[in-house]
């Protein structure tokens, strides 16, 4: 049976606040949903909760070292095996309801990035009454078929630094990758990505946890008839440049979700650049405030 693990959060804004709590994707931490991004929010009148998904950040490890075999395990997905896996993101939604328990927070607004959004949406699809909204950014539905990166940022993806235990050589090797999955109409500057990803670097680093991740993402396979139960009012957000999960799966995720309304981003990728923070916060924001609108009364006309 899967251990419990302890996860390192974050509580933003009044408690008191209806909750949006934000799940992260592959191997990033709780500092990447930008500071501007979550203040905006709980400008807007919400208690924001981020944290670290395990096997990142500051959050608990699975025991051992081991990686995984990911070649393997693409190999048996694409035939339709069990992937093996020490965890599943079935596993990773469990930690969020958990973190809500703890928190004491019965019902929220979930919002999910990538990797993030997967774990989203099992979520709402397996606690219904825990999720007031979905939220779900850059994801995917486990189809295979729309959810193929471009050559170059799949092989950004799999690369690894010169010397992965030098922080400035993984610093500089993780620019380098959102150099290529970033958003090509709102560029960061070389400067800009070197003072993020530093401090994301210095925080932590954990190639191996980032693996074990990958591992369940693979093990997921294709989830579009579980998202067909998700009754949660739902906002599908994706970049319309976006390399590493293309337009396509935001299309097939919002086609999937009984309801769910798409936003398009022209000139995003795979990234939160700093110049779209106000447009998203706004755009949860209010897809947040509209799930728990009162529905409107008919009155008889005398």
């Amino acid at each position: 049976m899967d251990a419990r693990p302890r996860i390192e959060y974050e509580s933003l804004g009044d408690p008191s606040h209806p909750a949006i709590v934000l799940i992260m994707g592959l191997g990033m931490q709780l500092i990447a949903w930008p500071d501007s991004f979550c203040q905006a929010l709980v400008a807007r009148g919400f208690r924001v909760v981020r944290f670290d998904n395990r096997d990142a950040g500051l959050s608990d490890r699975t025991p051992g070292k081991k990686r995984g075999n990911l070649a393997l395990a693409m190999a048996a997905a694409a035939l339709h095996l069990p992937v093996r896996t020490p965890y599943t993101l079935e596993d990773m939604a469990g930690d969020t309801v958990r973190l809500m328990d703890d928190l004491g927070i019965g019902q929220a607004h979930v919002v999910g990035a990538s990797m993030g959004g997967m774990i989203a949406q099992i979520l709402a699809a397996k606690f219904p009454r825990r999720v007031l909204s979905l939220s779900s950014i850059m994801s995917s539905t486990g189809n295979r078929k729309v959810s193929k990166p471009t050559r170059a940022a799949g092989k950004a993806l799999l690369a690894r630094p010169a010397d992965p235990t030098d922080p400035e050589a993984v610093t500089e090797h993780l620019i380098d990758v959102f150099g290529v999955i970033g958003s090509p109409g709102f560029p960061s500057t070389r400067e800009a990505m070197r003072a993020r990803i530093g401090r994301a670097v210095r925080r932590s680093y954990d190639p191996a946890g980032t693996a074990r991740q990958l591992l369940a993402v693979i093990a997921a396979g294709d989830r579009r008839r579980q998202l067909k139960a998700i009754t949660a009012p739902t906002l599908v957000i994706h970049g319309a440049q976006d390399p590493l999960v293309p337009l396509a799966a935001g299309r097939d995720t919002a086609a999937h979700i009984p309801g769910a309304r798409l936003l398009v981003i022209d000139g995003m990728g795979h990234d939160f650049p700093e110049a779209l923070m106000s447009r998203l916060a706004e755009a949860v924001a209010g897809h947040c405030a509209r799930a728990v609108e009162p529905a409107p009364t008919s009155s008889a006309i005398p």
